[in-house]
């Protein structure tokens, strides 16, 4: 069954002033491109959802990358309209749904919560979703979902819902992983912060 991508581009960030956020150099390498690059080898489909006006640079900047756009039909509605978005162009197959500013989300953690997925993939009912716990929160980015099921339940959020709101209405499966794994970077600061770890650790392209 083929697995894939979701990585969410399309939400604006003011903290990073007129630069596109997904576009962000974060240690010689677009912060979107972190997660691409990393995640690719546990994936067989990749996905960038993002609003139209983005997808040209978008594309430029992420070069070769064999990734398909999903593009918001209406722009800025946040995260839940994003997801619903990217699920709508995903494969059928599970679905690992990630911010661009997650670039230590790591193909080893996304192979847990696949496999997690895929425990009780034959059973009679199977699971929504195989998410992410850390420091003991539930989290929705970094979740593998079945994309029917998430499909319906953004849908019955509503765009101005949260993503929280979506993954209460699944009937999903936790894994704990490092808090790490689920760090951010949303400001300016936090992408200098993270830069000597990241440069630091090998490149997978």
């Amino acid at each position: 069954m083929t697995r894939s991508l979701v990585v969410l581009a399309g939400g604006r960030s003011t903290r990073f002033g007129a630069t596109d956020k997904a576009l962000a150099d974060v240690a010689g390498r677009p912060m979107l491109a972190w997660s691409l690059d990393r995640l690719e080898p546990v994936v067989d489909d990749l996905v960038v959802n993002c609003r139209a006006n983005q997808r040209r640079s978008l594309a430029a900047a992420l070069g070769d990358r064999p990734v398909r756009f999903a593009v918001d039909p209406v722009p800025d509605r946040g995260p839940v309209a994003g997801t619903c978005a990217g699920l709508a162009v995903a494969d059928d197959g599970p679905t690992l749904v990630v911010g661009c500013d997650m670039p230590f989300f790591d193909a080893a953690t996304a192979g847990r919560l696949f496999r997690r997925a895929a425990e009780e993939a034959d059973a009679d009912v199977a699971p929504d979703a195989a998410v992410p716990v850390a420091d003991g929160r539930r989290q929705p980015l970094g979740a593998v979902y079945r994309v029917e099921s998430a499909r319906a339940a953004c849908e019955r959020v509503g765009a101005n819902g949260r993503l929280v709101d979506v993954l209460d209405r699944l009937d999903a499966r936790e894994v704990r992983v490092p808090a790490a794994a689920c760090r951010s970077l949303d400001t300016p600061g936090a992408v200098t912060g993270a830069e000597p770890e990241l440069a630091g650790r090998a490149a997978t392209r």
